[in-house]
Formats: C-alpha cells, structure tokens, sequence
C-alpha cells in the first residue's frame, strides 16, 4: 500500500482505539469537561480527543519525508503539551497567547527557509503569525458542540490532501490525509451524542495544523492563497464575525461564552445532530466548491469567492432571524 493509502488508514484505528483507551482510564475524570452556565452539554464529558489524535497523526507528519513539515509537527507537539496542561490547570491567556504566538513564528520560519529571501516582507511575516494564532484558536472556539470541530477537521483536512495530491505535492498529500483520518477516529467517538471532546490539547493544534499547512501549500504552489480560507470558511466565518461583534459590544472576548452562530442555534433548540449535519453539510460544500475551483479559470474563481461571500452574509443574517424568533 502507498503511503498516502496508510495516512488514510492507520490514523483513524490507532486514534479511535488510543481515545477508547482513553475513556477507561483515570485521565478521563481528570481531564472531564464539567457543564457550566456557558456549556452545550449536561454531563461531564472527557477532554481526551486530542491525545488521540496526536498519538495518531503527528508521527505521520514528522516522518512525511519534509524537514518543513517536520518543524511544523514539532511546534503541533508543542501546542499539545501547553494545550494540555491547560485542560488540567486551565491558564492564563498571558501564558497561552504566547505559546501560540511562538510556534506560528517558529512554523513561519521553518516554511520561509527553502524560499528566501521571504516572498511578503516582514508585515507579510507578521500577518501570517497573526492568521496561524487565529487559526488556532477559531478551531477552540467552535470546539462547543458534539461533531463539529471533528467534523471539520476530517472534511477540512482531506481536502487539503486532496488538493496535494492533484498538484503532486506528496509529502503535504501524506501529512493532510493523515491528520483526516486521526480526527475520523476521534468522530466516532464525538459524533452527537458526544463521549469526548477534543479539548485544547485537540482543538489548538488542529487550528494551527490548518493554518500552517494551508500557508505552506499556498508558498510551494500546491494551491492559490484562497483555497485553503475556503475549504475551512465555515469555521472562520463563525468565530470572526461573533468576535467582531462582541469587540463592537465592548465585551471581554477572550472570555469562554456561548454567542456563536453554532451556539445560538443549539440554544434555539436544534438537536445536536442536526446542527452537526447542518454544518457538515455547509463545510463539504465549501471544500468541494474549492476543489472544483483549482481547475477552473480566473474568473470563475472570483466568481465563486463572491458567492460565498454573499452566500456567508445571508446565513449570518438567517441566524440572527432564527435565533431571534426563538428567543
């Protein structure tokens, strides 16, 4: 078998039988989600999915046969570490924020190196940090409801491998259907109702994976700078636009909170599979129109990104009439 064929395989087994093993061991109750005034869910639920997933994934990655990718594997491991001492101890945002700052910076590096002198000049150095770091922690933002994040990341991720793989990039090929394939194995396991969540340790590294992959495809001509922001639109559109909005309210931001497009639905009453499917649903249309993009031409291209921005207006406004109407 190929070893695009193993990515694709071995991580969904060892992830769902590493998070199985998981849920019999003492680290669940340490590490459960207790339900409070902002939660989705009624039970304590294990924070464990990530472990899962890095078991699974990030030795695929190491090894894909890519120093630039094996940097970005070491700085993902990095994020578990600091993400699950989170989970257990729950720090501050001064010692997060710059953990996540540090390993986008390291990634921007380590993917700058086989192109110098870099493309962007500093400002673009600096605004590619900033996506990573927001990358990263869009994809904890919508870790809040059974399926989704999980959900995203298999979709998300197999596009990105998808899209290698017609440009003949291997290694990234390997990486993104290895990274899939682990959060397969996690769903079965989340899918609503959910057994476990993700956690920082899961939902961080999983955004900064998205960011930094999607950056390194972009730089080494695997797909245009647009396709990745399409492939996982439906996340960041979720988590900039409710960002916006409490920064416009004066709100504390950082702050956990259940304002999400996703959330006010769930609050709306929608049962959790069908938010899940929903959101499924919106998130494969959006990787299958990116992919269906790469081959068109220019201005179909545009095309479609104007659709979906248009298409994206429309549903913030729909959720808001929704969510509104049952109140």
């Amino acid at each position: 078998m190929s070893a695009l064929g193993l990515a694709a395989i071995v991580p969904a087994v060892v992830a769902f039988a590493a998070v199985a093993a998981l849920r019999r061991s003492p680290w669940a109750a340490r590490l459960a989600d207790h339900p409070n005034e902002r939660s989705l869910h009624a039970a304590a639920t294990p924070r464990i999915g990530g472990i899962g997933i890095a078991v699974a994934a990030l030795p695929f990655v190491a090894l894909a046969g890519s120093g630039t990718l094996a940097a970005i594997a070491a700085c993902a491991l990095a994020l578990v570490v600091v993400s699950l001492l989170d989970d257990f101890r729950s720090l501050p945002i001064e010692v997060r924020l710059p953990a996540h700052a540090v390993a986008a910076a390291v990634a921007v590096l380590a993917l700058a190196q086989p192109l110098q002198p870099w493309p962007w000049g500093w400002i673009g150095a600096f605004a590619a940090v900033t996506g990573i770091v927001w990358a990263a922690n869009l994809f904890n933002f919508m870790d809040g409801a059974d399926g989704l994040a999980g959900g995203m990341g298999v979709i998300g991720f197999a596009a990105l491998a998808a899209a290698a793989t017609l440009a003949g990039h291997q290694a990234l090929a390997v990486t993104s259907a290895a990274i899939a394939s682990a959060c397969a194995g996690f769903l079965a396991h989340n899918f609503p109702p959910a057994r476990v969540f993700l956690g920082d340790s899961g939902s961080i590294p999983l955004g900064f994976l998205a960011g930094a992959l999607g950056l390194h495809g972009a730089l080494s001509g695997a797909w245009p700078g647009w396709f990745a922001p399409l492939v996982f639109s439906p996340f960041i559109v979720d988590a900039t636009v409710t960002l916006a909005l409490r920064v416009a309210r004066g709100e504390r931001f950082w702050r956990a909170h259940r304002g999400h497009g996703y959330q006010r639905l769930a609050l709306a009453g929608w049962p959790r599979r069908r938010l899940a499917l929903a959101e499924w649903a919106l998130m494969l249309a959006a990787a299958a129109s990116a992919l269906w993009a790469l081959r068109a031409g220019e201005t179909v291209q545009y095309a479609i990104l104007f659709v979906w921005s248009a298409a994206y207006a429309l549903l913030v406004l729909a959720v808001g009439w929704l969510t509104r109407r049952k109140a």
